[in-house]
């Protein structure tokens, strides 16, 4: 996968890096979380909350079941948050305050079906419960009042009913009358049809009288059963309860705006935290890595921790003769100590000296009296096989021509989150432009759950990185001895052609036998002997390269052939008589032609 795709397939937010950026911004929203909690005791203190009356009415409703949810209550109280309950309020306190603004200091709460509560604010404890007073009685006016409108309304429906009924009666009374004083010529049908219609009115008559008389005696019981049951009394106030409410109320706050700035601000400054994200941006793997210096405590493991790094990266480095360098990047106390460490692992071995470039830095006093010494950037260059660990700054500002005096490799000591990453690519391109190899980092006050690889695999090693673009010197190739070439064996005389005879009548075939050959000598006598070279020593196979790259092509030797005697089938039993040929010794050349 190249870089482009690695960059396409990035998310827009890491979740992983945005929490560990919140965790390491702990000391922002723990402050803003701190700013709240005291402002919350502050306004606890130096603003109290105004005294509350509180007030409880017990309200009768006509319809009220069993099996009502609240609803009816729920009514009531929106009834009493309304203009026209507000208003008759004020005019009974003759108030000039706005309804709607007397409406945000007080409120209700329907306790049961039948129970509301009345909340009332006011300036002073005599205002709130006057304020409480007054308005609990514009509720029950008004409710009662529209209990009593409703039922005069249907006390009023029913007796219009009731008189229409009885202006239907009438003509049927007189129609009966007339029918019966026909006598004999009544006709009984139609005086049942009358009979049934007077009944059915006169029943209909008295239903309505009824329920008018229970229309009637169903107010009274409402207007007497809404009343005050719990007279308005002032709340009483605890100190420390609402000093702990707004306390609590002003830490929540604080640490949930804390938490929000700082995940912007992890998002924008886009610093990275996470050993993946420093190994690639900076283009080498993280090595080692060391948690925050402490303050107080602990010191005695955290220069045993430094030491053990120490070694790792002395081991890191090339063993022979040379120098490195050191570059900070946030770190300056660290890449000091762990600079006058590394030069002590390597005094053991040779002479070392430290190359004191950073700013800030007591380099002298660190390495204190012994064999160690420190030098100027400007002193002597390296002589023989001394080691020099050169110590400098790639911070903003850095003088990137001078890096390159400090060595000829180097290691950088990152702090996490300290630089952004436009400034570590600006670090990577500068010394890769310098030729400088970066060994690998040290990681300094990493993020304690950050389980992320920042080795890059795909290159090579992380200790051998750096040196992946070095040229090796040459290896000199031993001259190898001159052979002798090989004695060329005489050519083998050419048999003389036969002689064709005449031909002859046909005999018979036979075949005679022939005599055994003579053993054939491989070595003659009057071989020359052959001198033999030294044997060459052995090769490596980078010298066998270089040698076959160098020496000219050779030239194949073949030995001459000999060219093919025809063969000649015996035409005549005279041939028998004829002496068998006698072939030249075999030499060594001519079988491996053969």
């Amino acid at each position: 996968m190249t870089s482009a795709e690695k960059t396409k397939s990035e998310p827009l937010i890491d979740l992983q890096r945005l929490v560990v950026s919140i965790r390491r911004r702990r000391r922002l929203w723990a402050a803003t979380a701190l700013l709240g909690l005291i402002a919350g005791g502050l306004v606890a203190m130096l603003l109290p909350s105004p005294p509350t009356a509180v007030a409880q009415i017990l309200v009768i409703h006509p319809d009220d079941s069993p099996t009502d949810s609240g609803t009816l209550m729920r009514t009531d109280v929106a009834v009493l948050k309304t203009t026209k309950t507000a208003g008759e309020a004020l005019k009974k306190l003759n108030s000039t305050q706005a309804p709607e603004e007397f409406l945000k200091d007080y409120d209700g709460l329907g306790l049961t079906n039948n129970v509301l509560q009345l909340t009332v604010k006011g300036k002073t404890r005599d205002e709130a419960l006057a304020r409480a007073q007054a308005i609990s009685d514009a509720f029950i006016t008004e409710y009662v009042g529209r209990n009593q409108a409703a039922a005069a309304a249907q006390q009023k429906a029913l007796l219009d009913q009731r008189n229409q009924a009885q202006n239907e009666l009438t003509p049927i009374e007189a129609s009966i009358v007339t029918e019966e004083a026909k006598g004999r010529n009544a006709n009984p049908a139609q005086l049942e049809r009358l009979y049934s219609r007077r009944a059915q009115l006169t029943s209909k008559i008295s239903d309505y009288d009824g329920r008018a008389q229970e229309a009637g005696i169903g107010t009274p019981k409402v207007a007497a059963g809404t009343q005050i049951v719990d007279a308005p009394r002032i709340l009483p106030k605890s100190l420390l309860k609402t000093l702990g409410t707004d306390m609590g109320v002003g830490l929540a706050l604080g640490l949930l705006t804390g938490l929000g700035l700082a995940a912007i601000l992890s998002v924008i400054k886009d610093r990275p935290v996470l050993r993946r994200e420093i190994s690639r941006h900076l283009g080498a793997s993280v090595i080692a890595q060391l948690p925050k210096p402490p303050r107080f405590l602990r010191r005695s493991r955290a220069v045993t921790r430094r030491q053990r790094v120490a070694a790792t990266l002395v081991r890191a480095v090339r063993q022979e003769g040379g120098s490195v360098s050191l570059l900070d990047l946030g770190a300056r106390k660290v890449t000091a100590e762990l600079a006058v460490d590394m030069a002590r692992e390597l005094a053991g071995k040779g002479p070392v000296s430290l190359v004191d470039d950073l700013p800030k830095a007591n380099l002298r006093e660190l390495a204190g009296d012994g064999p160690i010494q420190v030098l100027d950037r400007a002193d002597a260059p390296v002589a023989g096989k001394e080691r020099r660990i050169g110590v400098g700054s790639i911070e903003p500002g850095t003088a990137w021509t001078d890096i390159e005096f400090l060595g000829e490799e180097t290691i950088l000591v990152v702090r996490t989150a300290h630089a952004n990453t436009e400034w570590l690519h600006t670090v990577a391109r500068q010394l890769a432009d310098r030729r400088i190899p970066v060994i690998g980092v040290v990681v300094v006050d990493p993020d304690p759950r950050d389980h992320t690889d920042g080795t890059l695999w795909d290159g090579l090693h992380t200790a051998l990185r750096g040196r992946a673009g070095a040229v090796p010197e040459p290896v000199p190739v031993p001259a190898r001895p001159v052979m002798t070439a090989r004695p060329v064996a005489p050519a083998r005389p050419v048999a003389p052609e036969r002689k064709v005879l005449p031909e002859r009548k046909a005999a018979p075939e036979r075949r005679v036998p022939r005599p055994a050959p003579k053993p054939v000598e491989m070595f003659p006598e009057d071989t020359p002997v052959r001198r033999l070279s030294t044997v060459a020593p052995v090769e490596t196979d980078a010298e066998r390269t270089v040698e076959r790259v160098l020496e000219p092509p050779r030239e194949k030797k073949t030995a001459r052939r000999r060219p093919p005697t025809p063969y000649k089938r015996p035409e005549d039993h005279d041939n028998a008589d004829q002496p068998t040929k006698r072939f030249s010794p075999v030499s060594p050349d001519n079988a491996e032609a053969l």
